[in-house]
């Protein structure tokens, strides 16, 4: 494997998919399915048989600088291991240098443009770390980058995690059961041959059964290809060193479970799994005191001056007390600037009375948009509120994103509806999510538990 480490220090793959990882033959070799897995320990070993040669490099990709550089990321996990190998590290370009000369460099690619950086350069094992978060673009252009003069033959090498909407997800479906999206245990590791011509894929079981199935192919076009799965019960060094980290993933919101603890290739975002209506208990009354939070989701604009299903305007109350949470009341309309503001007002006043009649610290919250309108707006909503904890404030992420806090809180069983006539339009509003057209009733709600979570950012005041 190259140069050895101090004879204190054994460096080995763990058996099961880890070491299938590290011995596969094929040219290209995807590592993914549940997180914890082993997949980024997998990747930095790969290199280290071939650091003896001091003409071999490798270059390992993230998506985004922060990816690697990040407490915990992929340049942390590489102090562990290569200076057992006497490399030297150049931190200010993310290189390592081995003893022989070798190199493994760590490098991103945030934007498209970005593959055209490496126009000319010869890298000869392609390493890329959470391979969905990659273009099949940027994939394929760099295969072309993948080539070798130090007698190294070629090859790459990913880790990722399950995204049933990325491309990767259809590349490697011949290993995926289509019905369960779990991997098929027969076919781990084995190997298939691939050729790409015109951006469309030819797959075969042989290269000679390739060459039969396209006529004039080159052999030398042809790679062969293999995926393993891997999930946290294949790594026990992991478990044993961080027996919570289970317990974590067990805390994620359905989907993102299944993706992540179960390695499900398939399971997305739809009705019933981003909330299921069966997780909201119906009580009398929120116990007394605590905070509440009105969140508003101003989308809406009136019915007749939008096409015939404009967004709603929706504001959404919920109290925390002691770690638990009560949907209060919801309110949404497809009214006109003028009824909003009166209906916006208005409510707030019944709302902080509500609330000083239960004990419960009071504030209105509403989502900022960007640009100079959004500023004059937001002051003359602040104005509007004068007297009461009000302003506007920038929730993080994407809308599915921000949902999965209150999703997962949910389906724990901490976020009950105090009974009322709005009841059942937001359980099926909820419930629908993603797939319904308006999603401002959602907004509103995971904006208001957010900003009692302390998650959101404060805007203009």
């Amino acid at each position: 494997m190259g140069a050895r480490p101090p004879s204190a220090a054994v460096l080995r793959p763990q058996p099961g998919p880890q070491e299938a990882f590290l011995s596969t033959p094929a040219d290209i070799c995807i590592y993914g399915g549940g997180a914890g897995g082993g997949k980024t320990f997998g990747l930095l070993l790969e290199p280290l048989r071939h650091v003896g040669n001091p003409r071999f490099n490798a270059v390992v990709f993230r998506r985004t600088s922060p990816q690697i550089r990040n407490p915990g990321g992929l340049w942390d996990a590489s102090m562990a291991v290569y200076p057992l190998l006497g490399a030297k590290p150049h931190q200010s370009v993310l290189e390592w240098v081995f003893r022989s000369g070798a190199t493994l460099k760590f490098a991103h690619m945030q934007y498209e443009q970005n593959k055209l950086d490496w126009q000319g350069t010869e890298i000869v094992l392609l390493c890329f770390d959470e391979l969905t978060h990659f273009s099949e673009t940027q994939f394929f252009y760099m295969l072309s980058r993948n080539r070798s003069t130090c007698g190294v033959r070629p090859y790459v090498r990913a880790t990722t995690n399950p995204d049933a909407d990325s491309w990767v997800a259809a590349f490697i479906a011949w290993w995926i059961d289509q019905d369960t999206g779990f991997p098929i245990p027969e076919r781990a590791g084995r190997l298939r041959y691939m050729t790409r011509r015109d951006g469309q894929l030819a797959w075969s079981d042989s290269p000679e059964d390739l060459v039969a199935l396209c006529p004039g192919l080159d052999s030398r076009d042809i790679k062969s290809v293999t995926f393993v799965p891997a999930t946290l019960e294949d790594n026990p060094v992991l478990v044993a060193k961080d027996p919570g980290y289970r317990a974590n993933l067990m805390a994620l919101p359905l989907v993102e479970r299944q993706r992540l603890l179960g390695g499900n290739w398939k399971v997305r975002d739809a009705a019933g799994k981003l909330f299921n209506r069966g997780w909201f208990a119906v009580v009398g009354a929120a116990p007394a005191g605590g905070e509440d939070c009105r969140f508003w989701d101003f989308a809406g604009t009136e019915k007749k001056l939008k096409g015939p299903d404009p967004d709603y305007t929706a504001g959404v109350k919920i109290r925390k007390v002691k770690g638990a949470y009560y949907v209060l009341h919801c309110v949404a309309a497809q009214q006109g600037p003028a009824a909003l503001e009166t209906l916006f007002v208005n409510t707030t006043k019944q709302d902080a009375a509500a609330s000083a009649r239960s004990g419960a610290a009071y504030r209105a919250r509403w989502e900022l948009e960007g640009g100079s309108a959004a500023i004059r707006d937001n002051l003359r909503l602040v104005q509007m509120l004068a007297g009461f904890d009000a302003r506007g404030v920038r929730p993080k992420g994407d809308k599915v994103t921000r949902a999965k806090g209150l999703a997962a809180q949910a389906e724990a069983g901490n976020v009950s509806l105090v009974e009322g006539e709005w009841n059942e339009a937001w359980l099926a509003h909820m419930h629908g999510q993603p797939d319904l057209p308006h999603d401002d009733i959602m907004d509103a709600s995971d904006g208001a538990f957010e900003d009692l979570c302390g998650v959101t950012r404060m805007g203009w005041a």
